[in-house]
């Protein structure tokens, strides 16, 4: 398994989309993504975007006020890790125009879904846009 959890932050560290791909109990959960998100959070824009932390290597990016943070194995390539990340991005802002926080907050389930379009089982599995949003389009005409 490649991705262990992907995280969507906004500048205050507050949790707005956690996806895990591993189980793990709620207080560990909560546990890691304080500690990561601090340990996120405080670095400054020159640093570099990736960051070792208990056996997990954290990929991060910052569009507008969110930070993307996406949890893999020692052994993933952090730059396809950072273009994953901008496609979740590019993906996102395809379906919202222009996606921010409020976007994440009321329509968590529609986050979730393009997430579940991209990722299975902690490997990604599909990265072309038109694809990803084909099935929450069509879910959206069938409910009008």
């Amino acid at each position: 398994m490649t991705i262990r959890f992907v995280l969507m932050v906004n500048k205050q560290g507050q949790t707005r989309l956690a996806q895990y791909y591993e189980p793990l109990p709620r207080e560990e959960r909560r546990t890691l993504e304080g500690e990561i998100v601090r340990k996120c959070l405080s670095r400054t824009e020159s640093q570099c975007s990736f960051v070792e932390h208990r056996n997990i290597k954290v990929i991060y990016r910052r569009y507008a006020s969110l930070f993307f943070l996406v949890g893999v194995d020692g052994e993933e390539n952090e730059l396809s890790i950072l273009e994953f990340i901008h496609s979740i991005v590019e993906t996102l802002d395809r379906y919202f125009g222009n996606v921010c926080e409020l976007d994440i907050m009321f329509h968590i389930d529609k986050a979730h879904f393009i997430l579940d379009e991209m990722v299975m089982n902690g490997c990604i599995v599909e990265t072309n846009k038109t694809n990803i949003l084909a099935p929450i389009t069509l879910m959206e005409k069938a409910n009008v």
